[in-house]
């Protein structure tokens, strides 16, 4: 009889029922994240590794749980050119997704101050990418090199920065924001733009001036003294666009409405001003604690740079 003579694989093979109806999507996912090939419809493989035998027994786990019945495999083929086709398939999939990361990476505005943190998204999603491919793909050395070249890009411009007196967006990452208690509007936009554009995971702590002053190491902003606050007729919002240098179309829109709201001096007039207004009045009303602002006004801002990112995206179409 013959025996198999090339590379051994761990085979999965499921059946699963009709209902629960999320659990076939469910199980798909999971056999995509672990990064297994299908070689028919309900029949899916993976080299043969400790750790995807490890995945292969959660995943069967879990069908199991909702009903499925699988069995998991230990075999060969005989043919060797069937063992050629899986590893170039297993190449191609890795292929591609270190492109899609490459694309992405390459695309990033050169301006924008939340690069520190998307490099970090980056390197990790290239870690996630080269822990499944199992065959060398050769797409992993362009992703590899716009990362690098990203690296050397935040390099580049934080030094320029430094020069010029900027703040380097890598400096305001892993930092405390301090403010004043009772915040409004010009504190939520701003804490809403650290978040957004400077550091996903900034952390907040509202003081009274009066009785606490701010740590070692932590940024005051929209107070006196502050690191970042009213600048000439600016509002603090203003600054902290202006100084770390974020280039971003629907920004605009917002730090006039903020500015008008704040500064109350009718600067630059747009109509959705009043409207932005009378909505953050009843969210002051009906939130007195800061936390429950700053959630509420996160969510408001981000519907309305949702708001404006779609009308600067038809803009910009309706000019090409």
């Amino acid at each position: 009889m013959p025996r198999p003579t090339g590379r051994i694989w761990y085979l999965l093979v499921h059946q699963l029922p009709p209902r629960p109806l999320y659990l076939r999507a469910k199980v798909r996912q999971r056999l995509a994240k672990v990064g297994a090939v299908a070689l028919k419809s309900s029949v899916y493989v993976l080299p043969r590794r400790e750790d995807c035998l490890e995945d292969f027994e959660w995943i069967a786990e879990e069908a199991g749980a909702g009903g499925g019945e699988t069995w998991i495999l230990e075999a060969g083929f005989l043919d060797r050119g069937t063992d050629e086709e899986l590893a170039r398939r297993f190449r191609a999939e890795r292929d591609s997704e270190y492109a899609a990361l490459a694309r992405e990476v390459r695309g990033w505005s050169r301006n924008g101050a939340d690069l520190p943190a998307r490099h970090a998204r980056a390197r990790k999603r290239l870690d996630e990418i080269a822990g499944l491919d199992f065959f060398q793909a050769k797409g992993r050395t362009a992703a590899e090199a716009a990362i690098e070249g990203l690296r050397k890009r935040l390099e580049r411009r934080d030094e320029t920065m430094k020069k010029s007196g900027k703040k380097p967006a890598g400096e305001l990452v892993g930092r405390t924001w301090v403010t004043r208690r009772g915040v409004k509007v010009d504190r939520i936009s701003s804490a809403w733009f650290v978040r957004r554009f400077l550091d996903p995971k900034a952390r907040f702590r509202l003081i009274d001036p009066k009785k606490e002053e701010a740590r070692t190491g932590e940024i005051r902003f929209d107070m006196v003294g502050g690191e970042f606050t009213h600048e000439g007729d600016r509002c603090t919002l203003e600054t902290l666009v202006r100084r770390t240098a974020v280039r971003d179309g629907a920004l605009s829109p917002i730090t006039q409405i903020v500015h008008d709201i704040d500064l109350k001096d009718g600067k630059f007039g747009r109509p959705e001003t009043a409207g932005v207004a009378q909505v953050l009045s009843g969210l002051f009303a009906a939130n007195t604690d800061d936390q429950s602002r700053l959630d509420r006004g996160f969510a408001l801002f981000d519907d309305l740079y949702a708001s404006f990112s779609k009308t600067t995206a038809r803009d910009r179409s309706s000019l090409r």
